[in-house]
């Protein structure tokens, strides 16, 4: 049985003067899925390796190769809303704790002192975006496949998904919100969700280059110096991908301020031509109307605020969906039961309305508490 200290393998890798620090997330079982001692253990790693001279910049992986991450950790929040008896969001420890430390170590990579280098291999979804997002030096493989696939579990795109996916252009992120569609390396690159695409088997030869070269206590020289390696190994990607092809098509259907205009616009791609579209719409179609109000609301929100802000809210919302919207029920339904069957609460897009969201706003805590990541972003 793997202890807490295997989750995520730590190494230095000797290069010259300086050294380059290296986490790989270990539970390729689970696809690298995050988990709570996992977040605390890259969180403390990533602070130290911050304030240590000695180290260049880091390097986040995945074991295997089917997964850089492919989530979060659903069945201990499924365990943690069935353990919480009041049925209040504040209620339940493990939900407050595990959204607290995930949030900061995604908040941690945004803001870091040094380039980090994410090497998003294979799947690359939920939790995983989070660790990616924030990263300087983002790298896709042909193998990559990147979503925000909480639609269909009753959640909405979190771990600054929101402030993310608000900021693409006009329509596009509430089209990958709502639908989950998936999206290979070169629409990562056209939306600047990547930074560089690299064929999967020259990861070794990746490794070996950093290995090999001179590092400097520059941030900013080591930047330009990862560009030159990452340039030097570009993966040649020869035709656009599904969504910059389908572009025009989608911002038409999804630039707009009606929600339940663009959420049929949307449900019409099951008719389109093509089959991503197509696959894009059933997603949709099949999955929790609360979630779809709820991922408009915040992406709405999140636009006209800052990073720091994104993840506070997002942590409020989160925690309510432990008791108040499909999160349980979505969880279920894939891997619980694995019926993919779920009984979603509202169960229509009308019944998703502006006044039954509202209840994600309210602070859960306490009266006379502050929020728990009132700090973030300014210490």
């Amino acid at each position: 049985m793997m202890n807490d200290s295997d989750v995520v393998l730590f190494e230095v890798l000797t290069t010259g003067r300086l050294q380059v620090g290296m986490a790989t997330l270990n539970r390729p079982r689970t696809l690298n899925g995050l988990t709570l001692p996992m977040c605390e253990l890259l969180y403390d790693k990533l602070m130290a390796w911050a304030n240590d001279p000695s180290i260049a910049f880091v390097i986040l992986a995945g074991s295997g190769d089917k997964a850089f991450c492919a989530g979060g950790d659903l069945h201990g929040i499924y365990e943690s809303i069935l353990q919480n008896e009041t049925g209040h969001a504040w209620d339940n420890p493990y939900t407050r704790r595990f959204f607290d430390v995930e949030y900061r170590l995604d908040y941690l990579i945004h803001d870091y002192p040094k380039p980090i280098v994410v090497w998003g291999n294979g799947i690359v979804m939920g939790g995983g975006v989070g660790l990616m997002a924030g990263a300087s030096h983002r790298v896709v493989s042909e193998t990559t496949r990147f979503a925000m696939p909480e639609i269909s579990i009753g959640l909405f795109p979190d771990v600054g998904g929101t402030w993310l996916l608000s900021r693409l252009p006009g329509g596009l992120g509430r089209f990958l919100a709502v639908t989950g569609a998936q999206l290979g390396a070169a629409d990562c690159l056209f939306l600047g969700l990547a930074d560089h695409a690299m064929a999967s088997t020259r990861w070794p030869e990746f490794l070996d280059s950093v290995r090999a070269a001179s590092w400097s206590d520059d941030a900013q020289q080591n930047a330009v110096d990862l560009d030159r390696i990452l340039g030097e190994m570009a993966l040649q990607i020869d035709k656009p991908g599904p969504l910059r092809q389908n572009y025009d098509a989608i911002r038409a259907a999804c630039d707009g301020h009606d929600f339940e205009a663009v959420c049929h616009a949307v449900a019409r791609f099951a008719n389109h031509g093509d089959p991503w579209l197509q696959k894009a719409a059933a997603t949709f179609n099949a999955g929790s109307p609360g979630s779809a109000r709820l991922s408009w609301a915040l992406l709405e929100q999140a636009k006209l605020g800052s990073l720091a802000d994104a993840f506070r809210q997002e942590y409020i919302a989160a925690l309510h969906c432990g008791v108040q919207g499909d999160l349980q029920e979505g969880i279920r339904a894939l891997l619980i039961d694995k019926d993919k069957q779920p009984r979603w609460k509202p169960a229509t897009l009308e019944e998703a309305s502006p006044s039954w969201v509202a209840r994600f706003f309210e602070a859960p805590w306490p009266v006379g508490e502050v929020h728990p990541l009132q700090d973030l972003g300014k210490i």
